[in-house]
C-alpha cells in the first residue's frame, strides 16, 4: 500500500484552484490564525519560513505585516503560483521528508499550516528535527494539524498505523493528532500552546490543533 501523497496529487489540486473554472471564486484569504502570534511575528527579523505554503494564504498575511518570507512547498504549481502572485516572497521547492535545503539556525519563526500531518510517525519525527535544525536558539514553530476528532476525514479512511490514514479515492495520506501525541512529538521542545479549534475547509467542518512550540 502506498504510504505518502504524491506530488502530482497536490499539483492537480492547485491546478484546479488556479483554473478558469475556479479563478473567479478563488481569493487568497487567510482565516486569522496567525494573528494569535502577533508579537512573535512582529519581533522576527529573519525571513519567516512557511512550510507547505500552498497558494499563499499565510504568505499574504505575513507580507502585509512587512515580513520577509521564505515560501516552501513540494508542489511545482504552488511555488510557481507564489512567484507569480506574491513576487516579494522568496521560494524553495523541496520534499519535507528529506533534508531541507536551508542552513542551520536560519530563522526565528517557522510556520506549517496543515502541512506536517501527511507522514508516518518516524518521518514526522524527522521533519520535526529538520524544523529544529533551521530554527535559531529560542526560535518558535507555529503550526496547525488535524485532530483525531476530525470525523469528516477519519470516517472515510483506512488506518495504516496509530492515527495515520490512507484515503484511497483521493490517493492521499494524513496523520491525526491528539494532545498526548503532540506532547510526545515535541517532548524536547517548550510547548507554549496546544489549542483545539474548528474551521471550515473546502466547505466542511474541520477539527484541528493550533500549536506553538519553542526550540530549547
Amino acid at each position: 500500500m502506498k504510504k505518502y501523497t504524491d506530488k502530482e496529487v497536490f499539483n492537480q489540486r492547485y491546478e484546479e484552484m488556479n483554473s478558469d473554472l475556479y479563478q473567479k471564486n478563488r481569493e487568497v484569504v487567510y482565516d486569522g490564525w496567525l494573528a494569535d502570534y502577533g508579537k512573535e511575528i512582529e519581533d522576527c527579523q529573519t525571513p519567516i519560513v512557511d512550510l507547505g505554503c500552498g497558494l499563499g494564504n499565510n504568505i499574504l498575511f505575513l507580507l502585509e505585516k512587512g515580513k520577509r518570507v521564505l515560501a516552501c512547498d513540494y508542489s511545482d504549481v504552488a511555488i510557481e503560483t507564489i512567484k507569480k502572485e506574491m513576487p516579494k516572497a522568496q521560494t524553495k521547492l523541496f520534499d519535507m521528508t528529506e533534508k531541507f535545503p536551508i542552513e542551520d539556525d536560519f530563522t526565528d519563526v517557522v510556520i506549517a499550516d496543515l502541512s506536517i500531518h501527511y507522514f508516518t510517525k518516524d518521518v514526522t519525527k524527522g521533519v520535526i528535527e529538520e524544523i529544529k535544525r533551521i530554527l535559531k536558539p529560542n526560535g518558535i514553530f507555529l503550526f496547525r494539524v488535524n485532530s483525531t476528532k476530525d470525523s469528516n476525514f477519519i470516517s472515510r479512511q483506512n488506518k495504516m498505523e496509530d492515527e495515520f490514514f490512507w484515503e484511497e479515492r483521493e490517493q492521499k495520506s494524513k496523520r491525526c493528532f491528539d494532545e498526548k501525541s503532540i506532547g510526545e512529538f515535541f517532548a524536547e521542545w517548550k510547548i507554549e500552546k496546544v489549542k483545539k479549534e474548528t474551521m471550515l475547509r473546502y466547505g466542511k467542518e474541520k477539527k484541528l490543533w493550533n500549536c506553538a512550540v519553542r526550540k530549547v
